[in-house]
């Protein structure tokens, strides 16, 4: 693997918001890339994707409300935030157009954000989200119901055996069998928000999804779904019906990866999503990205 012929500049910041602050870094220089974490992570969650892209982009990761080093909430999140804040901390920085990577909750995020008139996106990525879109509405046909309720059996049974285990839902029996020094870490970045209430945020994401999938018909840019083909927390067909109601998408289903493919498969997904990216027009990446792992 070719060395860098430098570091890349990292700073950390913090931007002051209504309850508190969001708490950011941005590395490398180029244009830039935003990247919105799950429930299960934080701004560290995304550290595989900004060693492969920051020699080339600019590389933006911060921590949502309430999850750490943002302010604590007492209460916790609201969601219906997340997107007022990602616009506030865009502004702030001054990134003009951004390609944005949201992962599973980062999707509520993302999907809000480019909504948003005011909206600078050049390029989107949803892995494993599906965001406020209502699934409801998403699978309306009685073979996708059935298709779906069969998905949701097979993986509620398989999530309690994996709690049972000790493995994270989010890392997946893979993960942990094959690479545990990972399903370690994400455990660990997990932990740092013990405090907040998990089941109560989950519980208003949910609520959070009202859209109708005909909403995504106002998102312009070019936008790459990526799945992992054993997700059990994500239905990996979701990334299809979701690509069939956006006006410029592609879809990429990871193989042998679970609901985090970024963390598990990052050399397969740093590939697809920079291929993307070339094919929108972005620059290619200029060298042989340092510190990835052999996931």
């Amino acid at each position: 693997m070719a060395m860098p012929d430098s570091t890349p500049v990292r700073r950390r910041g913090s931007l002051e918001r209504p309850q508190g602050r969001i708490a950011y870094e941005v590395t490398g220089a180029g244009r830039p890339i935003v990247f919105a974490h799950g429930l299960g992570g934080n701004h560290a969650s995304w550290w595989q994707q900004v060693a492969y892209f920051a020699p080339s982009y600019t590389c933006v990761t911060f921590a949502h409300r309430g999850f750490y080093p943002s302010s604590a909430i007492a209460g916790g999140p609201d969601p219906n935030a997340y997107a007022e804040d990602l616009a506030a901390l865009i502004d702030h920085l001054g990134l003009g157009e951004v390609c944005l990577v949201a992962q599973s909750m980062g999707g509520w995020t993302a999907i809000e954000y480019a909504l948003r008139p005011e909206a600078r996106l050049a390029a989107l990525v949803l892995a494993a989200s599906t965001g406020t879109i209502d699934p409801a509405r998403l699978w309306r046909q009685p073979h996708e119901r059935d298709r779906l309720a069969r998905w949701q059996a097979d993986s509620n049974a398989t999530g309690r055996e994996l709690w049972r285990r000790g493995i994270h839902i989010a890392c997946g029996a893979r993960m942990a069998r094959e690479q545990p020094a990972l399903h370690l870490i994400y455990r660990h970045i997990d932990e740092i928000n013990a405090p907040i209430d998990k089941e109560a945020l989950r519980a208003r994401l949910l609520a959070a999804r009202t859209r109708a999938p005909a909403d995504l018909a106002a998102i312009a840019c070019p936008t790459l779904l990526i799945s992992g083909a054993e997700d059990i927390v994500m239905p990996p067909f979701a990334a299809d019906a979701m690509a069939a109601a956006l006006p410029r998408a592609e879809v990429a289903h990871i193989a042998e990866a679970g609901h985090s493919a970024y963390f598990e498969r990052a050399q397969v997904f740093n590939a697809t999503v920079a291929d993307f990216l070339a094919r929108c027009g972005w620059p290619s990446l200029e060298r042989e990205p340092c510190l990835e792992s052999n996931a």
